[in-house]
């Protein structure tokens, strides 16, 4: 009935089985941090995001009235989101003066503070910065302090990082509106991703996640694509 933190999932990481280990994979970093933490569940509502990208704004008031109110039910202090565009959606639209993170601002500060303990993974990986929360949000270093904190793991950067990063393909509803262009994005980002010669790209976006994965899997191509959290939790699994 009360919590400190609610961990607001999202609609893709909801719907769609690819990503669901997404969700799976915050509620095992919480719990194993011992937060006091809930979920809205049946009584999240979307953020409003599509509808601001369909040039919709006005029609998000509803879901924002709604969610808002569901959070203060709770008596919540922080939203924690792992989807960047619903975190880039309540930053700038929701009028709240809760505490908004991302889930990498909140795992890195858990790994800070000694609240999860992670084991070695001897990999190879690169990073690529998901537009909404990277040139949209300004949330680039958290990441890369989550993945050089894991024992063992080297981190190689792509010639676009950070600001320079090139977008996955599946962002603005561009997998929806032109299909085939966002294909073509996609498949420019694995090249790029290729030239570091890592065979894992990590990323802290589901959209991102599916997108390149998609893109990956229709093609038959050799490179391992997972969300941030997926490598949090395997490194704890070995902790």
């Amino acid at each position: 009935p009360q919590a400190e933190v609610v961990y607001f999932v999202g609609c893709v990481a909801s719907f769609f089985p690819m990503v669901q280990s997404i969700p799976q994979n915050m509620v095992r970093i919480l719990e194993s941090a011992g937060m006091d933490f809930a979920l809205l569940a049946g009584e999240e509502w979307c953020c409003g995001f599509p509808l601001m990208g369909a040039g919709a704004p006005q029609e998000m008031k509803a879901l924002m009235e709604h969610n808002l109110e569901k959070v203060k039910a709770l008596g919540a202090k922080e939203v924690v989101f792992s989807c960047p565009s619903c975190y880039r959606t309540w930053k700038e639209y929701y009028p709240t003066d809760l505490k908004l993170s991302h889930s990498t601002q909140l795992i890195e500060r858990l790994i800070s503070q000694g609240a999860i303990s992670l084991g070695e993974l001897n990999e190879t990986v690169t990073y690529h910065d998901p537009c909404d929360l990277g040139r949209n949000a300004g949330v680039f270093e958290p990441p890369r302090e989550i993945l050089q904190a894991i024992p063992g793991l080297t981190l190689v950067e792509m010639a676009g990082n950070r600001n320079q990063s090139i977008c996955c393909g599946g962002g603005g509803n561009l997998e929806m509106t032109d299909p085939a262009l966002s294909a073509r994005i996609a498949q420019q980002k694995i090249e790029e991703i290729n030239e570091t010669g890592a065979q894992t790209v990590v990323t802290a976006c589901q959209q991102c996640v599916r997108t390149i994965k998609g893109k990956v899997r229709r093609e038959k191509l050799d490179l391992r694509v997972v969300d941030i959290t997926d490598m949090v939790v395997k490194s704890m699994s070995k902790g």
